[in-house]
């Protein structure tokens, strides 16, 4: 089939681009290539690599180390040594320390999420090594490393340059590309714009807002390859997104990868997973076909276990180190309004056994008598009951939720093995008693106190968008994830959006 005011191509130096991963689980950046290399770019290490990471190993040690013995703990230099090794490696491993295009040293606010994961990591260590450190002499201990990160973070970061945006043009039978294109186009998080379509076979593409430069007949051409760069050409595509179909697939897409590559452009193919992490997924080859391999979730095992050990004792650490604000707001919460300090409600744990929730009060002591008269008033879809100006809320309550303060009673939960420190939110009994089969496998893992829905939106997402995140994190959780995900809550808390 021909073209529509298709330029002339040009030669492969010129078109020469990499491709980017299409699944960006926790938004982590990329590096990027210019378009004259060949070869991928790989981040090194900033200019004076040596010296950054040994300014927060001795930022954090030396002061750990003098406030310490100050408070007569045992062993403080060694205590501090571990600490300052630990928070260098931290770093180094959350790329703090990279250089290149795509690098992202976290500034301010990504040292301030490390030195949480550095708390959640000492505790562990603590309660495995059963060190005598006192661990709230130790949280002061650390202190003034993060200031010292912080600081030194800020002198040294240079405003970055916006990501690349890569343009798509998407090539598929109308279905399959449809389908793509509606995914691509209802979320804002990556970095593909779709600029051009070209269907494959008679039907019917509609896109709005998206051209369609040509269109390749239901069975391979010779012109196949000619077509398909034409609407790269002509609408400045860095990137061809294959949705593959009865008419697109076998030696016909093998012989468009050929011609793609030769011309100097990226391909990249749709597959029909989803809700599945890359890392769940090893490709191998048997017979001349490429079958992917998918593990299945984590439900047992060494993660399990280490998922558990640090639940308690994040836990434990954290209702330690923060006992002077939890008697505040328990002060506060009593004095500010009629009724106890805690709110108890009995929710839908793992497997959807009951327990009893702790949170601080936030609303009117009879909230429960009068939400029958404000369900009219819901503005979420779902079992789910919200409102943004709920009249139930007391001024201390709105502040405690804005800040999910409110929140923190649930480690108690959290060290009695009810809940996770992250995983999906626990429903109500009658919330739990209206989930359809896909909505209960949210009840397959713990409950947690943060998760996915908390770092992308909280009560400002939609029904169905909360579920499909809760149930990327039941199917595709791991420690490490769950370290990510503490982190970033702290931006998100800080944010306050769609706390209400």
């Amino acid at each position: 089939m021909g073209l529509r005011g298709a330029p002339r191509p040009r030669d492969a130096a010129s078109r020469n681009r990499t491709t980017a991963a299409l699944e960006r689980q926790f938004r982590a950046p990329t590096a990027r290539r210019d378009g004259t290399l060949r070869a991928p770019f790989r981040r090194g290490f900033a200019p004076g690599a040596a010296l950054v990471p040994l300014t927060d190993m001795l930022g954090l040690a030396a002061p750990a180390g003098l406030l310490l013995r100050a408070g007569d703990q045992p062993r403080p230099l060694a205590a501090a040594a571990v600490a300052g090794l630990l928070w260098a490696g931290l770093r180094a491993a959350r790329g703090r320390y990279a250089a290149g295009p795509g690098a992202w040293q976290g500034g301010a606010a990504g040292a301030v999420g490390d030195w949480l994961v550095l708390l959640g990591l000492l505790a562990l260590l603590h309660t495995a090594a059963g060190s005598p450190v006192d661990p709230a002499t130790a949280v002061v201990a650390v202190a003034p490393g993060l200031l010292v990160t912080a600081v030194a973070t800020g002198v040294r970061t240079r405003p970055r340059a916006p990501s690349r945006v890569r343009r798509v043009l998407l090539v598929g039978e109308a279905s399959g590309a449809e389908r793509a294109a509606e995914l691509l186009t209802s979320r804002t998080d990556h970095d593909y714009r779709l600029v051009a379509a070209i269907p494959v076979g008679p039907g019917l593409l509609e896109l709005a807002g998206v051209q369609i430069p040509g269109r390749l007949g239901s069975c391979p051409a010779d012109d196949d390859v000619t077509t398909v760069l034409g609407g790269v050409y002509a609408h400045a595509a860095d990137l061809v997104l294959v949705a593959p179909g009865p008419q697109m697939t076998g030696d016909r897409l093998r012989r468009l990868g050929w011609g793609l590559h030769d011309g100097g452009v990226a391909l990249s193919v749709v597959s029909e997973l989803s809700g599945v992490a890359a890392e769940r997924v090893r490709p191998v080859t048997a017979a001349g076909l490429t079958l992917l391999h998918i593990a299945p979730p984590l439900r047992r095992g060494p993660q399990a276990a280490a998922k558990g050990a640090l639940d308690r004792a994040g836990a434990l650490f954290g209702l330690l180190a923060l006992a002077p604000l939890l008697l505040a707001v328990a002060l506060s919460v009593r004095l500010s309004s009629r009724g106890p300090v805690f709110h108890r409600q009995v929710r839908q744990g793992r497997h959807n056994r009951p327990f009893t929730m702790w949170k601080f009060r936030t609303m009117v002591a009879d909230a429960e008598q009068l939400k029958a008269r404000l369900v009219a008033a819901n503005e979420v879809d779902g079992p789910l009951f919200k409102m943004r100006r709920d009249p139930r809320v007391t001024p201390v309550g709105r502040m405690l939720r804005r800040t999910s303060i409110d929140e923190l009673p649930q480690l108690v939960n959290v060290l009695l093995g009810h809940m996770s420190l992250v995983g999906p939110r626990p429903p109500l009994p009658e919330e739990a008693s209206r989930y359809d089969e896909r909505e209960h496998r949210r009840l397959a893992v713990k409950p947690g106190l943060t998760g996915l829905w908390q770092v992308s939106g909280r009560s400002d997402l939609s029904w169905q968008e909360t579920v499909s995140l809760d149930l990327w994190y039941v199917d595709n959780w791991s420690v490490a994830a769950d370290l990510g995900l503490l982190a970033r809550t702290v931006r998100a808390v800080a944010d306050g959006r769609g706390a209400y």
